[in-house]
């Protein structure tokens, strides 16, 4: 499948518009020592811990700013005083169901009786029909519609591995004290929503060992999020005839008609097609009982943060064991992100109408335009690759498109209907249904390059290698993470960064492998492919070796993409600061500190942030991107202009020796 590649953070520290805020500072801690902590200590200090969150950073200060925004934007709509039908209507009606609890807990199970009664009823050759019909069904495997990694103009159809109720094979694989706990919380989870379901105890005994063995099947066949890195790996096309043949017992004919697909699906990408044997396997053999119960599970699951307290707290209860966080989430926010999900461009087209000034769309595509120069000078000084692939690496980033801020086209949601009448979770599944038609109508037409892949709200950023873009959209450029108004070296330390973090996913481990039109396709010589192995591996090791908790090291190839784009954009963002400076131009010195010093500065405030340590156990196992503390030291640690910047010295901590230093772009 297409894979998108986003820099996952932000910023929302308060600064000045000009220099640095001291009050982010620890100078208790030496910049040599641990960078950091000095970077970020005093916020930090400032920010402690609250139970509602396991992370709590930059990213999140500007996340509840967006929120606030975005719920100040609802609560201005009246779905009585505007057309039913209209867009404030659907948002503020979806969000009012969801904060309906005397309703919702009035309600109980009651909106998913009917559909657990057709699970618990159906027959074996049914199965399927589930899966492609009932909205909350997330069993076995998922499909879409997306463009063709080797004909990127054109759509296919996509087959991936699923049916983690954990989401990550390793939880039901390892032996260590973090996964057993993990599924023993997994495990009262669901023997809790089944009791509320209706279930005996003897039968959400039943269903929890039944889930608990095909979900372990499951996943001993599932690929690893380090297979998973690989794009050429997950294209595995089949025709209809050989699925028919070889999987038998997953009716994809009938799978896709009764999704109303109208285009026969002659030719299926399958990801994974161990995964796809133990499903056929599964669906064939298993007892219908186990089956029936497994499907149930995960519908639960997916219903029940649309249901009574009963069910959000059992559903709480399971993330305090992941991620550590000790106090659910208001209920407004849980409230907010379903219309900001499930009608996230007309939310979007709210938000950018009063947040997204003109003047920060022209601002931006002067800094895109100085950061993919810079990037050019990069690739055309590389020592380690020839110039007949450099010559192919600048022809495709002088091809990206950029996008900024908001879609040219809204998106049409006259197709959906919200009735206040019906429950929270029977809108939900209305929702999903929309969304699921609206990827499949796009199947066998050619790829819509004008999509957006994230809304316009999203505090977030992105690099489609299929479609060689990169997307910046107006939730992540608000002040003072983007601000007009600050020092130069500020905006190119943070958005400069961001923009330079997502061109270099052009040409991390992933998007190498894509040329300049988002085919899947090798344009490299093997000696200049070589070369880019051998430095990635460095990168990996040294991301390896890092002790992210105790006896816990960080996984350097599931997050070599992202540590590949954390390094380029640094790199890219400061020859672009030094080149708006100009060749004579030192910079001004402001507060006591240089441009150097307050680009790199600015690089970390970022990544400031406190978590728990479960949520690094988590984030270790499920997050491709490191951990701010490492994004910060570990990348700062290979580049040359910022030892010089701080004088940090062989025999500091933070000091690398130049032989051991990788740098890549």
């Amino acid at each position: 499948m297409a894979i998108a590649l986003s820099l996952m953070a932000a910023s929302a520290a308060a600064q000045t518009p000009k220099g640095v805020d001291p009050a982010n500072l620890d100078t208790s801690v030496a910049p040599g020592t641990d960078f950091y902590d000095y970077a970020c200590g005093g916020w930090m200090k400032a920010h402690p811990l609250t139970d509602e969150y396991s992370r709590y950073g930059t990213f999140d200060q500007l996340g509840e700013l967006n929120r606030t925004q975005l719920r100040d934007l609802i609560l201005g709509l009246d779905a009585s005083a505007v057309p039913y039908g209209s867009n404030a209507q659907k948002i503020a009606d979806l969000y009012a169901l969801g904060m309906d609890t005397i309703r919702l807990n009035d309600e109980g199970a009651a909106p998913i009786l009917a559909d657990l009664r057709k699970i618990a009823t159906t027959s074996r050759e049914g199965i399927i029909d589930l899966m492609a019909t009932m909205p909350g069904v997330s069993a076995f495997f998922g499909t879409g519609v997306e463009a063709d990694m080797l004909d990127a103009a054109k759509t296919t159809m996509y087959w991936g591995q699923g049916g983690l109720g954990l989401g990550d094979r390793d939880y039901y694989l390892e032996d260590t004290d973090n996964a057993k706990q993990v599924r023993q919380a997994y495990r009262n989870y669901l023997h809790t929503l089944a009791n509320l379901a209706g279930y005996d105890d003897a039968a959400a005994y039943r269903l929890v060992g039944n889930v608990m063995d095909i979900e372990t099947q499951l996943a001993r066949a599932a690929m690893s999020r380090e297979e998973l890195r690989d794009p050429a790996a997950g294209y595995n096309p089949m025709s209809a005839a050989d699925l028919a043949k070889n999987y038998p017992a997953v009716d994809f004919k009938r799978y896709f008609a009764k999704q109303g697909l109208a285009t026969p699906v002659d030719t299926l990408i399958v990801g994974q097609p161990n995964s796809l044997r133990e499903v056929n396997d599964i669906i064939a053999n298993a007892p219908l009982q186990a089956i029936t119960d497994y499907i149930t599970a995960g519908y639960l699951t997916s219903a029940a943060p649309y249901l009574g307290k009963a069910f959000t707290d059992a559903e709480f209860a399971m993330d305090q064991v992941l991620s550590g966080v000790q106090e659910e989430q208001p209920r407004w926010k849980r409230a907010l992100s379903v219309p900001n999900n499930m009608l996230s461009e007309a939310v979007g087209q709210l938000y950018v109408d009063k947040y997204f000034p003109p003047q920060s769309k022209a601002k931006m595509l002067t800094l895109v335009g100085n950061l993919q120069k810079a990037l050019g000078e990069h690739i055309t000084n590389l020592p380690w690759m020839s110039d007949e692939t450099k010559a192919k690496a600048l022809e495709k980033l002088s091809t990206f498109t950029v996008k900024i801020g908001y879609p040219d086209k809204w998106r049409d949601y006259s197709g959906l209907t919200v009735d206040p009448k019906k429950s929270y979770w029977e809108n939900v599944q209305q929702a999903i249904l929309f969304n699921q038609a609206y990827n499949l109508a796009d199947y066998g037409k050619p790829v819509d390059k004008a999509r957006w892949y994230m809304p316009p709200q999203m505090v977030n950023a992105y690099y489609n290698p299929s479609s060689n873009e990169i997307c910046f959209p107006a939730g992540i450029l608000q002040a003072p993470y983007f601000n007009p108004d600050a020092d130069d070296a500020e905006n190119y330390g943070a958005i400069g960064v961001v923009i330079g973090h997502e061109m270099t996913h052009g040409f991390d481990d992933q998007g190498r492998q894509f040329d300049k039109d988002g085919n899947l396709a090798n344009w490299w010589t093997d000696a200049d492919a070589a070369a880019f192995t051998k430095l990635a591996d460095g990168l990996a090791a040294q991301f390896d070796a890092i002790e992210v908790a105790p006896g816990v090291h960080a996984n350097g190839r599931f997050t070599l993409g992202e540590n590949i784009a954390d390094q380029g954009g640094l790199r890219v963002a400061y020859t672009a600061y030094h080149n708006a400076l100009g060749k004579d131009n030192a910079g001004e010195v402001i507060d006591g500190f240089t441009p150097d010093q307050r680009f790199y500065l600015a690089y970390a405030n970022v990544w400031a942030g406190n978590i728990r340590e479960a949520e690094i156990l988590k984030r270790t196992k499920t997050d491709p991107h490191s951990l701010g503390r490492y994004r910060v030291n570990a990348s700062l640690r290979n580049i040359a202009p910022f030892f010089e910047a701080f004088s940090i010295t062989e025999g500091q901590p933070m000091f690398r020796p130049e032989a051991e230093r990788v740098v890549i772009w």
